[in-house]
């Protein structure tokens, strides 16, 4: 298991370099990142819950380290995560079912070509 406090501090550090090289970049992200936040209309909470889930399904352990700690700093609970935990399992289920049909389409194609 990763040193999750440790991950934040590496990366913050490396994000730190990267917006000497980039500031652009990083400047851009940070707007996107605070967009949801200045309309409200789903509230911190769950931003953060969806964080969590599309963390899982990107495999992005940089983002589960980030929104975890905002979700603990938010009172999330342990059900909340749980719950969006199961849509991201389930997501992921789904995701590889739906793209097997691709595979079954591109067969097909290809040995019709």
């Amino acid at each position: 298991m990763l040193e999750w406090k440790q991950e934040i501090q590496d990366i913050g550090s490396r994000l730190k370099e990267l917006s000497t090289r980039t500031p652009d970049t990083l400047r851009g992200f940070g707007l996107i990142a605070g967009a949801g936040a200045k309309t409200e209309r789903l509230g911190a909470k769950t931003r953060e819950l969806i964080a969590l889930a599309v963390a899982v399904t990107t495999r992005c352990d940089g983002c589960i380290a980030f929104h975890a700690a905002e979700a603990v700093k938010l009172g999330v609970s342990d059900d909340e995560i749980a719950e969006a935990l199961g849509v991201a399992i389930n997501l992921n289920a789904g995701a590889a079912m739906t793209y097997s049909t691709h595979v079954l389409d591109a067969i097909d194609a290809l040995k019709q070509a």
